[in-house]
């Protein structure tokens, strides 16, 4: 080889390696750009936060099923346009499904530009026999929560909104399974944290549990940052005030953590105890109306129109009952 050909090979090795070494920082400035990016626009929901109007709530299949008369389709359209949390439960989102389900839900809610919001319910024994009996085996759980975490983790850049098991710890006491909901409960978070996925664990609501009872079995879970927090009055009527002073009550006992409240149907908040299809009560503020330095927001969780289960008239708990829509909206709808 000559000393010419020589000098070219070595000019051509060289500007090889150069390349490579730009194609890699180039990698990695994207890459560290990307982490960036996601750390600094990462926001839990507070004032002002839209959630997704899913296509796939109850009040939307009603209409788009053609199974709503006259006298409810107001209501229902009404309802369906309302930003509301979607529940996932292993009845209408089974394993091998519910990834698909979070994953269309993450494209309508960036179509739209929107925070989704998932309720997670469906861990063993759920509900402890009570109205919204259900959930899956241990092992059929741990792959479903497996499922929903994998799809939510396809969406690092945006934000999404977790109410994790409804009832699960301000039941436990009753049910006398604490010790398996904690280990549950944790596992359920690990398999769901992630980039811009806030979670809030069950916080139970003013008329139930002690602040005190409250902030000890959220503490019981001990999963350090993996949480944002606790959510309460899912799927009650308590007031929104009372609900703002309970919050601050349990955050006080647990070092500030942070809280969310359901207010989808506690525009009157005079059911008392009365927890099942309360008559008379309409739907609440919207959600991101209000917030602090300890309640993030209030979020509609609980779809008004689902039935808390069969009494005052109600269908079984969470199907779709027009006759509640109408009254809970009654007034409202124009």
């Amino acid at each position: 080889m000559t000393r010419r050909n020589r000098r070219r090979r070595v000019w051509v090795v060289l500007l090889g390696v150069a390349a490579v070494a730009v194609i890699v920082g180039v990698v990695f400035a994207v890459s560290a750009a990307q982490r960036w990016f996601h750390t600094v626009t990462a926001q839990p929901p507070g004032i002002g936060t839209t959630l997704l109007a899913p296509a796939q709530s109850k009040a939307q299949q009603a209409l788009d099923g053609g199974r709503v008369d006259a006298a409810s389709e107001e209501a229902t359209r009404f309802l369906a346009a309302q930003p509301t949390a979607y529940w996932l439960t292993p009845e209408q989102n089974p394993p091998g499904t519910a990834g698909g389900t979070v994953s269309d839900l993450l494209a309508q809610a960036r179509s739209q530009d929107a925070v989704l919001s998932i309720v997670v319910y469906g861990l063993p024994e759920r509900d402890c026999g009570n109205h919204s009996a259900g959930g899956l085996s241990p092992d059929a759980y741990r792959s479903w929560l497996s499922e929903i975490g994998g799809a939510l983790k396809t969406a690092p850049d945006m934000d999404k909104v977790v109410i994790l098991e409804p009832d699960s710890l301000a039941l436990a006491g009753e049910c006398g399974n604490l010790d398996e909901r904690v280990v549950q409960l944790r596992e359920a978070v690990h398999a769901l944290e992630g980039p811009g996925t806030w979670i809030y664990l069950d916080g139970g609501h003013s008329g139930w549990l002690s602040p005190a009872e409250m902030a000890s079995l959220i503490s019981a879970v001990s999963v350090d940052d993996s949480i944002r927090g606790f959510a309460t009055n899912v799927s009650n009527y308590r007031s929104t005030a009372d609900e703002f002073d309970y919050a601050h009550a349990v955050s006080e006992r647990l070092g500030g953590l942070h809280a969310v409240i359901d207010t989808s149907r506690n525009g009157r908040a005079n059911a008392g105890e009365e927890w099942c299809n309360p008559p008379g009560q309409r739907v609440g503020d919207p959600g991101g109306t209000y917030g602090d330095d300890v309640v993030d927001t209030n979020l509609w969780i609980k779809p008004p129109g689902e039935s808390d289960g069969p009494c005052h008239g109600g269908p079984a708990a969470g199907v779709w009952w027009p006759e509640a829509a109408v009254n809970l909206t009654d007034g409202l709808r124009e």
